[in-house]
């Protein structure tokens, strides 16, 4: 069976591979043919078909995607070699990841690439599925990357379907490279009563309609958090199980999730659905354009990645997912870990987003050398939450200021300057000037005031040591209701439960 995709309607999504066999591809366009055959060998056998070259044609392979990790899938391609119609061609490399081949006309180049590493951040064939990152196995010509490609597959093992990405009018590199593919046997359904999500299910599920109804939970109420899904389709691929790693990746319109727990895969998801606006629509310019060959810096990840955190618990916490008492314990849980973090004390949340192409090493992941901009990220988002509730008297909060980020660059495409641009948004919801903020707890490392902030909120919060042998004396921070509690601080207290403001109650009265 052979699959071939190009141009594709916007009815298409997760459709069986039989669906594209009798599409006709276009000889003026960059292609791609990717066998499948023998799974069992985990070898990718790639054939790029690079069409009107003049004299030569310079190829690469990325050096990094998914992960902010050089990670040089070059490593795993062998044999390549070049040909057009007169037949051999010369072909050079001219460094770890790149080639050039002398030639013109329709040029024809094949390599081999192994893959069989499990979870979303990777590539995987054997007997059992394709998955796929295709950045991780596919070329590109970096002076056409803009152009538009056809993708096919061939050889297809009997019995297996496919999960299609979603292309809207044109499939270029970078569109693809956002685009994941899930082949082989599995189950795939559609969530009830929410606009054009399909869940796509690579082993057993035992607990669907619960899943189902927790994730049409999760997936409605950010949507309607941010007025309005962006997407025209779009796709869950989950991996369940204890050999699939973990973890989930976010892409433009999907998302690859892979857990051993159902209970965590609800997690991760209220996580990756978010970042259809934060990151995939929001996006920082120092991300912009994607550059595949080298590390790429952006001081915004404890945004990009913390907030989308915060929002994964606030998420779980408003739609009863997650019970308010499972809130306060895990996000003390939170603040214990960040806390515990001798670096926490001199690594800022922008340092921390800076340095994150250091994680590969395992010395920079210990405590005492670097601090996690998720872990430091969400606690600022809570805490720059109830800030803003408290100059504005409860009435605006980070929703609105995530909301107005949506307006002024998710759906503008304009990228957002870092800080210079979340500050200004920040000012701009709270009525007051954020600089302060951002001087001493996203560029500084000014102790976190937990007292003073979670006060506002009518939230107290305990410090309680710990000491065992091996371990030492260790703090852990508890959070519980302050039963003194005036009515501000009730309101407020409600209103990040609620996800909700005095503005919007009043609103909603109205």
């Amino acid at each position: 069976m052979n699959l071939i995709l190009r141009r594709l309607p916007l009815r298409l999504f997760a459709l069986t591979l039989l669906a594209f066999a009798f599409a006709t591809p276009s000889h003026s366009t960059i292609q791609y043919q990717i066998s499948l055959a023998h799974p069992e060998q985990h070898i990718f056998r790639i054939k790029m078909t690079i069409p009107d070259v003049k004299d030569s044609v310079t190829v690469q392979m990325p050096a990094w995607n998914a992960l902010y990790e050089i990670r040089d899938f070059a490593s795993h391609v062998r044999e390549v070699k070049a040909s057009n119609e007169s037949g051999p061609l010369p072909i050079e490399k001219l460094d770890k990841q790149t080639w050039r081949v002398t030639g013109s006309g329709k040029i024809a180049i094949s390599y081999d690439t192994f893959w069989d590493e499990p979870g979303p951040f990777s590539s995987q064939l054997n007997s059992e599925h394709a998955f796929i990152n295709p950045a991780m196995i596919l070329m590109y010509a970096p002076s056409r990357r803009s152009e538009e490609l056809e993708l096919a597959f061939n050889d297809i093992p009997a019995g297996w379907k496919g999960s299609a990405p979603w292309f809207v009018d044109s499939m270029t590199y970078d569109s693809l490279a956002d685009a994941p593919f899930e082949i082989g046997i599995f189950d795939r359904f559609a969530l009830p009563g929410v606009q054009n999500i399909s869940v796509v299910v690579h082993a057993a599920l035992p607990h669907r309609d619960e899943v189902e109804a927790k994730l049409t939970k999760i997936c409605s109420y950010e949507i309607a958090l941010m007025g309005g899904a962006p997407y025209p389709q779009y796709t869950f691929i989950f991996h369940i199980g204890d050999n699939v790693g973990g973890g989930g990746m976010e892409h433009a319109n999907g998302t690859a999730i892979a857990a051993r727990t159902e209970e965590g895969l609800l997690t991760v998801a209220a996580h990756e659905f978010f970042h259809l606006w934060n990151v995939k629509r929001i996006r920082p310019a120092s991300l912009e354009p994607v550059d595949y060959t080298k590390e790429q810096y952006t001081k915004s990840l404890w945004f990009a990645e913390g907030v989308t955190s915060t929002y994964e618990k606030y998420t779980l916490l408003r739609t009863g997912i997650w019970p308010k008492a499972h809130f306060y314990a895990d996000l003390g849980k939170e603040i214990s870990q960040l806390e515990a973090s001798p670096a926490n004390a001199w690594q800022s949340a922008e340092q921390s987003s800076l340095d994150t192409w250091f994680e590969k090493y395992a010395i920079y992941n210990q405590p005492d050398h670097s601090v996690s901009y998720y872990a430091k990220g969400a606690v600022i988002g809570v805490l720059l939450d109830l800030w803003v509730r408290e100059q504005t008297n409860n009435a605006r909060s980070l929703d609105d200021m995530m909301r107005a980020m949506n307006e002024q660059f998710g759906k503008t495409g304009k990228p957002y300057r870092d800080r210079e641009d979340l500050e200004a948004v920040c000012t701009q919801t709270a009525k007051t000037s954020c600089k302060a903020f951002f001087d001493n707890f996203v560029s500084g490392t000014t102790p976190f005031p937990y007292d003073e902030y979670f006060a506002f909120a009518g939230l107290k919060i305990r410090r309680v040591v710990h000491s065992a042998p091996q371990m030492g004396t260790q703090t852990a921070f508890e959070l519980s209701e302050d039963d003194s509690a005036n009515e501000k601080q009730k309101r407020i207290r409600a209103g990040i439960l609620a996800g909700t403001t005095d503005k919007s109650i009043g609103a909603t009265a109205k």
